[in-house]
């Protein structure tokens, strides 16, 4: 069963902040995004069309927005309190997407975070709140993450959470300029009784 509105929503744990993004985050998110090009290139998705491209930042809100409205999507940015600042600043980027309801009741879940604050537990922590939003309020009841075999960073994410790995998934996705394989990756409600943030915290260092 589909509930009514999912969006928007805002989770926080901590100084981490998940809010929406928005039209006026550009500027910010712009600005990450290139201080973080390299860092990102390799795991890019990308236009299989010779003809086409990627959406500029403003078509990509507004395509999110939309899928959000049809309730098929969660596009947050992830962002984190700092001192000296009155804004919580951006520091990555998590979408919950491919939403389906009625029998599947499932998504798939994509996430970036700026360099600077990688190895800090952000991204696990943010992938882990957005997964007990996603079990708890909207009622899935499986979680999808496909990660190509290279991404050590991304992949150590997944491990921490528990999520189990499915296999392969030979030239999934368009990545940087070419078909790429992935490993994918799926944790379900039953397997987290507890919320897997919770469990995320209790096995960090203290």
């Amino acid at each position: 069963m589909r509930p009514g509105p999912i969006w928007p929503v805002t989770l926080e744990c901590g100084d981490l902040v998940l809010r929406p993004i928005r039209y006026r985050d550009k500027k910010e998110w712009t600005e990450v995004r290139a201080r973080n090009s390299q860092w990102l290139e390799p795991w890019e998705a990308s236009n299989p069309d010779p003809a086409g491209g990627l959406p500029d930042y403003r078509q990509m809100v507004r395509s999110l927005n939309s899928q959000a409205a049809q309730a098929s999507a969660l596009p947050f940015v992830i962002t984190e309190r700092v001192p000296a600042s009155r804004n919580p600043a951006i520091v990555g980027q998590l979408t919950v997407s491919s939403i389906v309801w009625g029998s599947a009741m499932m998504a798939t879940l994509g996430y970036w975070v700026d360099q600077s604050r990688a190895g800090r537990g952000i991204a696990p922590t943010a992938v882990a709140l957005v997964t007990d939003h996603c079990f708890r309020t909207l009622g899935l009841h499986r979680m999808e993450i496909n990660i190509r075999p290279e991404n050590g960073p991304s992949l150590r994410v997944v491990e921490k959470l528990g999520f189990r790995d499915e296999g392969y998934r030979p030239r999934y996705l368009h990545i940087n300029g070419e078909w790429a394989d992935h490993r994918s990756f799926a944790l379900t409600s039953d397997e987290v009784p507890e919320g897997l943030l919770h469990r995320w915290l209790a096995s960090r260092p203290s």
